[in-house]
């Protein structure tokens, strides 16, 4: 070769795609009405296979009776057109049969129930990351929801069986995991699973339309009318009845303005993330940091290769800090953390320090008298 050689490479920052947390994932019962065809709805919605929905209203056009399926779809749609993976399963002779459909396992090669939701990445290609059972969610379901969402890096949202408030609270100690969130009780009108339904859907509205740091907790809830166990609230005494259950970590229905879930906590044993946002911030940075990294790995570990992941992580921290999402965060490398000896390996360490947005759940307001302003009163009169 008598000339220029020209070959290219790529250096410097990566942009980082955002974290989506707002894809549902549901498992639910389902049966045709009597007369209807059952083709239709096996062929939409074959048994222990994740569905990807990505047109809800065109869902609900199956002719159904009993199940989970159409309550489950209304409650979500009446919030939002969310991305949605949906396993239906067959309803048992009984509970505990129900319950084993619902939870799953492996048959062989396939996967049914909750296993299927956390493996349909590999079907569908979306990863749920909000998932529950509505109306299926009994104690025993609930805690496989709890094992799925970790394993999904997702929320699970589950009501809180009892039949007053104080079975309600002593139901909430069966848990301590920061990935689900309890609600009590249920709006009239719908479902046992109305509530835990219309709050999956309010939690991908809010990913869309706000960010996955805000909680679900006082928003709006469309498309309901009542609550069906009286629950006193008032936002200046803490002593009602929503104010108790907030403090047993359960997340209850408000009417003010409107209807509302009112709580922001999860059933963590972690004061760290007892917040509902602290959990998804934790999730959201952790997809930015397997994106973000991705295309160095395997990169031969160089200076410029560090200064480099160094710089994508921070300036998608920059970003994230001026959208509101995080209050700060810091992607560093620390020269004590890493030797001679693990950097020959290709195993640099690196911290990521963060503060999540933190909800105002708890304003205070000192209120004081004072003769002050009768200052100049005589003044003013002339």
């Amino acid at each position: 070769m008598h000339g220029l050689t020209i070959t290219e490479s790529a250096t410097g920052p990566r942009p980082v795609q955002d974290a989506s947390l707002s894809t549902i994932g549901v498992v639910v019962t389902a049966a045709a009405a009597a007369g209807a065809p059952t083709a239709a709805l096996d062929a939409m919605f074959p048994v222990n296979t994740p569905v990807l929905v990505t047109d809800i209203d065109a869902a609900l056009g199956l002719v159904l009776t009993g199940g989970t399926l159409n309550d489950t779809l209304q409650a979500i749609a009446d919030q939002t057109s969310p991305i949605l993976v949906v396993v239906r399963v067959n309803e048992g002779a009984d509970q505990a049969a129900t319950d084993t459909a619902v939870i799953g396992g492996i048959v062989g090669n396939d996967y049914t129930g909750l296993q299927a939701l956390v493996n349909a990445e590999a079907v569908v290609g979306v990863r749920p990351r909000i998932i529950g059972a509505p109306g299926l969610d009994t104690a025993t379901v609930t805690a496989a929801l709890v094992i799925a969402a970790k394993k999904l890096r997702g929320m699970a949202y589950a009501r809180a069986i009892g039949a007053d408030q104080a079975a309600a609270i002593l139901y909430r100690a069966t848990y301590s995991a920061r990935e689900l969130m309890l609600i009590w009780p249920n709006f009239t009108g719908g479902f046992t699973g109305d509530a835990v339904a219309r709050a999956l859907g309010l939690r991908a509205r809010i990913d869309e339309q706000i960010g996955w740091h805000k909680t679900i907790s006082n928003v709006q809830v469309d498309g309901v009318t009542g609550i069906d166990k009286d629950v006193s609230f008032d936002l200046l005494d803490p002593s009602t009845a929503a104010g108790l259950l907030n403090d047993a970590d359960i997340t209850t229905l408000v009417r003010t303005t409107g209807f509302r879930f009112w709580g922001n906590r999860t059933c963590s044993d972690l004061p760290e993330f007892a917040f509902e946002s602290a959990v998804r911030t934790a999730q959201a940075l952790q997809d930015i940091c397997a994106t973000a990294i991705l295309p160095f790995v395997d990169q031969p570990l160089t200076i410029g290769m560090v200064k480099d992941l160094l710089e994508t992580m921070n300036s998608e921290v920059r970003q994230l800090v001026s959208e509101g999402r995080i209050i700060g965060a810091n992607f560093e490398y620390r020269p004590e953390d890493n030797s001679s000896t693990a950097l020959s390996e290709g195993k640099p360490k690196f911290r990521f320090t963060f503060t999540p947005a933190a909800p105002m759940e708890n304003p205070q307001v000192g209120l004081i008298i004072t003769d002050f302003y009768y200052a100049g009163f005589a003044d003013q009169l002339n």
